[in-house]
């Protein structure tokens, strides 16, 4: 079986769990791993293959940063602070998740721009109704969001496959134990001792070989 054939079927089996909407209510589905894993490029991937038969909308939770000044108010070295501190879930909840529910209004995709620092109220889209909203990010099994979802995938991915991946990315240091990851890592190793979320996940992946993933629980 060749890569592209290989992960085509993981792509086909994948959507097929995804529950569907109704024409009158979304369905909203949260793509969650460590940093690296590998998650954007797998909820777009997704998409493609649900658009041949839903309407998909996405969503990341990177759009919904804290400004620096309470990302950091920890330290700027702190893993708790990236762990506790990172994102605004009382605007996600606002700006998206609610308007998505009501099917009606607008929504906002982004509510900060990480780059610039600046928070942003437009532009403003209009919310549509019966469709799949697909939302990447760490951290989605937190306990302030663990009611947002219809169904969740994790892709469980070991620090030194995830963190390397994360470097050619980033151009960051690829040792997991590098004191420049410290924050990053540490704040993650909070998060799955504390949430468990490959326990939590509707839908479980193996995900250390990008070509080759694996469902581990909860496919078709």
């Amino acid at each position: 079986m060749t890569q592209s054939t290989a992960r085509s079927l993981f792509l086909s089996a994948l959507a097929r769990s995804i529950p569907r909407p109704t024409p009158g209510a979304s369905v909203i589905v949260g793509v969650d791993g460590v940093d690296g894993a590998g998650k954007t490029r797998l909820a777009d991937d997704l998409a493609v293959v649900l658009c041949e038969s839903d309407r998909v909308e996405r969503v990341s939770i990177d759009g919904f940063h804290h400004q620096r000044e309470h990302r950091y108010r920890r330290g700027r070295g702190s893993a708790e602070g990236f762990w506790r501190d990172s994102y605004d879930y009382d605007r996600f909840l606002h700006e998206v998740v609610a308007p998505f529910r009501a099917g009606t209004g607008t929504y906002l995709s982004a509510a900060h721009d990480v780059e610039t620092d600046a928070v942003l109220t437009g532009p403003r889209h209009p919310v549509p109704r019966g469709v799949i909203l697909l939302v990447d990010g760490i951290f989605l099994h937190r306990p302030e969001l663990r009611e947002v979802w219809d169904a969740t995938i994790f892709l469980d991915v070991p620090f030194d496959v995830s963190v390397p991946r994360m470097a050619v990315r980033d151009e960051s240091s690829p040792d997991p134990d590098a004191e420049e990851n410290a924050r990053y890592v540490g704040g993650q190793r909070l998060y799955l001792r504390e949430c468990r979320p490959a326990e939590r996940a509707t839908i479980l992946v193996d995900y250390a070989d990008l070509e080759h993933p694996v469902i581990d629980r909860g496919g078709s």
